[in-house]
């Protein structure tokens, strides 16, 4: 049987954390079935960095703070099929439920948590470190498990219940069918999309399983931001897991994973984009990162479902087996061509470039990308805390911010050589008129991307350079790469071709909720950079002085 290979070195801990908990789910948490019902649960290498991170604990946090004493608000996990991830929710959950949750200062070294104490009569006992966090449990925990439908909300509840039944948290804890009661006031109650009704209330945690399935469409992502309000105003925090989503849907789990917010902890493994799923061998290797630290998993038996289902539906197999987020259909460009072309490096000030300008008002997003005159692709930073310059309205109260843009623009134009700026103008012709008044007409040039012909050809120009081969160096234009950004890396995967009559193409997205307006700055960079090297303005022309 192949195994899953050990987690690597970078399941390391340097921050204080509650301890604690993963040693009290370990004590409290049996396997929950299987041939070893029963027995003593240790938890895999992944799922102790994940809970270790959950529990990370600021070094200001004070005796009293309950959410703000974390340094993470919430966690999403994103991990396979198979590596057990409705048992550890499950865990999670008890220990919500009845464990040392709940920060309670720092210890001096020699402090004891006794369960008797808390209602618990297994005897278990923890002594604590001199400057450890300590924990106490919630007083009355009100948990709910979500999830799309009754049968996928059991991939938590089924081993939650079965662990309390066949571990020493059934003295004080009472299963049922859709509830659990915890003591006397404590409750853990189970919730799908047919059951809103119990939406609303005050909860100190909630376990939200697939959001990657979770949309506007079954009204869970309404599910995700009510109870969001409501952990808020009990101080409480929650946990997301998912197999990878399809970018086309626009889930909970995507918002969670592209939101600028520094205290959700993310745990996403995944295998370097360059190696194809659709390749036997690299599917192999892409197996063996991503279930990395389930060593539980037998690789093989992956293998062969994978396969499988690779003949029906290739884009579910790679999102459930390989843990990449993708959609269904095929797109303009291939992404892990995309992907090989990723070489970032440092661009100086003052370096010769070209820029590509493609702006949005209150929906889609804007975006400025840059190339130097050699074909590295970039997207410029800018403001003091060096921000990309990609700017999704929804961060920005649903309206992109003008003065923003125009002021990263004029930094641009200061920090480099721009040769030529190509500018989209529907939305901002106003901005495009100030741009050409300024930096001159034969800068910024008005470049429309409805012109079907001219989008068409500049489409294939890059295209073309992305996917052949790079050649020696000193060809110009012909050895395209570029810096590896995130943002521009999705929107270019979101592309599709829109086929016409003529033979041409237009980009589009798959669905609304993609977007592609990073992927056509870069068009429209790379467009500009051709046309440079084509009229000779590649190099700068050197000023001769001669002395009488």
């Amino acid at each position: 049987m192949a195994k899953g290979p050990d987690a690597g070195p970078e399941f390391v801990v340097d921050f204080p954390t509650l301890w604690i908990v993963p040693d009290w789910i370990e004590a409290h948490c049996p396997v929950p079935d299987g041939f070893r019902a029963g027995e003593d649960l240790e938890l895999y290498p992944w799922q102790l960095w994940c809970t270790v991170n959950h529990y990370r604990v600021k070094p200001t946090a004070v005796v009293g703070q309950l959410a703000p004493a974390f340094h993470y608000r919430r966690s999403q996990i994103v991990a396979p099929q198979k590596t057990g991830k409705g048992p550890w929710s499950a865990t999670i959950t008890l220990a919500e439920a009845a464990g040392p949750v709940v920060f309670a200062g720092w210890a001096r070294g020699g402090e004891v948590y006794q369960c008797a104490d808390h209602g618990c009569g297994c005897g278990w006992w923890y002594q604590y470190e001199p400057g450890e966090p300590m924990g106490t449990p919630w007083p009355t925990p009100l948990i709910q498990l979500v999830a799309t439908a009754e049968d996928q909300v059991d991939n938590v509840y089924r081993p939650l219940r079965n662990m309390v039944k066949l571990g020493p948290l059934s003295e004080f804890m009472r299963v049922g069918e859709e509830f659990t009661r915890v003591g006397d006031a404590g409750r853990i109650d189970t919730v799908t999309s047919s059951a809103m009704s119990r939406l609303g209330n005050p909860i100190t945690f909630a376990n939200q399983d697939e959001t990657g399935l979770w949309t506007t469409a079954n009204k869970l992502r309404r599910v995700a931001e009510t109870q969001r309000r409501g952990l808020a105003g009990m101080g409480g925090r929650s946990m997301e897991t998912t197999n990878g989503w399809d970018p086309s849907e626009d889930s909970v789990a995507q918002r969670t994973s592209e939101s600028k917010a520094r205290d959700i902890f993310r745990y996403h493994p995944q295998a370097p984009k360059t190696l194809s799923y659709g390749n036997k061998r690299d599917r192999r290797r892409i197996h063996a990162i991503v279930y990395a630290g389930s060593d539980h998993v037998d690789l093989d038996a992956i293998e062969a479902e994978a396969a499988e289902i690779m003949e029906k539906d290739p884009a579910q197999a790679e999102r459930f087996f390989g843990n990449r987020c993708v959609a269904g259909s095929a797109g303009w460009l291939d992404g892990k061509r995309w992907a090989a072309k990723a070489k970032p490096r440092r661009v100086r000030p003052f370096t010769r470039i070209v820029l590509g300008f493609d702006g949005s008002d209150m929906d889609d997003w804007t975006a400025i990308r840059a190339e130097t005159m050699d074909g590295y692709q970039f997207t410029p930073l800018y403001g003091a805390n060096d921000e990309p310059t990609i700017w999704n309205p929804a961060d920005y109260g649903g309206q992109v911010p003008r003065a923003e843009v125009r002021a990263a623009m004029d930094q641009l134009m200061n920090r480099y050589d721009v040769v030529r700026l190509y500018a989209d103008p529907p939305y901002w012709d106003t901005e495009v008129d100030e741009w050409v008044d300024r930096y001159g007409e034969e800068r910024v040039i008005r470049w429309y991307t409805r012109r079907m012909l001219q989008m068409h050809a500049a489409a294939e120009r890059l295209k073309t350079d992305v996917v052949k081969r790079n050649t020696a160096e000193g060809s110009r234009a012909a050895s395209f790469t570029h810096d590896g950004c995130p943002i521009t890396e999705a929107h270019v995967a979101n592309a599709r071709q829109a086929e016409r009559p003529s033979g041409l193409y237009v980009l589009r997205k798959a669905s609304p909720a993609q977007k592609i307006d990073a992927c056509v700055a870069s068009v429209l960079a790379h467009e500009a950079l051709g046309d440079v090297i084509a009229a000779g303005l590649a190099e700068k022309e050197e000023s001769y002085f001669y002395s009488a």
